[in-house]
């Protein structure tokens, strides 16, 4: 069998006394679009920074594109939850996408001809092309996220993490968000932190529901008492494949 992208077996995870992730066993194969799913501090950015090598587990073992994550992290693309920068600071679009290439350039010194080939092609499939010389600081939430998914991009990478990339983005910004993940699902694979229950149900093959304890699930199979299991609450869930009928049309054919 072809080896997998992300293998984790008998994986135990503490920040200090404060046990994260218990015995978490984990497969995702070459292409998938997978969702972490789970409450507040049930451990999903936690396991997204032992796939990248930020952390270490205390038991276990985690393999990452056929090695350690340390070894491969420069295959790997990431966009955190949240990413500080001074607005004030004068750094333009494309700098900031420039800024995926540093494990990719050669050692000091201005960036080569192929590391700016590298981020314009990752602009322009973010669609962010004619903003390349725009400062960072003068775009909307959308359009942020778009860049740093293009830094992400330059790397070139096989994996792509991504941690609640539309928890700020309003709805119309999001559902054309949504197409570009799905469009790059097409050529890579990539796994989501995401509290959208819509969004998973409609873009995602496989979910990972992450609460210390990791459970794998198709979207299809997600219900309502999983849901409440999982966040300790009742969850509305919105079916994405049904046809909605305005109730006044039903009131008029009958």
């Amino acid at each position: 069998m072809p080896e997998p992208v992300i293998e984790i077996e008998d994986l135990w995870f503490s920040y200090g006394a404060q046990a994260v992730l218990r015995d978490a066993c984990l497969r995702i194969e070459a292409g998938e679009f997978v969702c972490l799913l789970g409450p507040n501090g049930g451990g999903k950015t936690t396991l997204l920074k032992l796939m990248l090598g930020l952390l270490r587990p205390d038991r276990g073992t985690i393999r990452v594109l056929g090695g350690q994550p340390r070894e491969t992290c420069s295959r790997t693309g990431y966009v955190a939850q949240q990413t500080q920068f001074d607005p004030s600071f004068p750094v333009s679009v494309l700098d900031v996408v420039l800024m995926g290439r540093l494990g990719r350039s050669g050692g000091l010194g201005p960036y080569r001809r192929a590391d700016v080939q590298a981020a314009d092609a990752a602009l322009a499939e973010v669609s962010m092309s004619d903003l390349r010389k725009r400062p960072f600081s003068d775009l909307s939430g959308g359009q942020r996220q778009r860049v740093l998914i293009a830094r992400a991009l330059s790397a070139e990478p096989e994996l792509l993490l991504l941690d609640e990339p539309t928890s700020s983005l309003d709805v119309g910004v999001e559902q054309d968000f949504q197409q570009l993940l799905g469009s790059l699902a097409e050529r890579m694979t990539i796994v989501l932190v995401s509290h959208d229950i819509g969004f998973v149900t409609e873009q995602v093959g496989k979910v990972v529901c992450v609460n210390q304890a990791v459970a794998v699930h198709p979207t299809a199979s997600l219900t309502g008492d999983m849901m409440r299991d999982l966040y300790g609450q009742d969850i509305r869930l919105v079916r994405h494949d049904h046809t909605c009928v305005d109730q006044h049309e039903q009131q008029g054919a009958g």
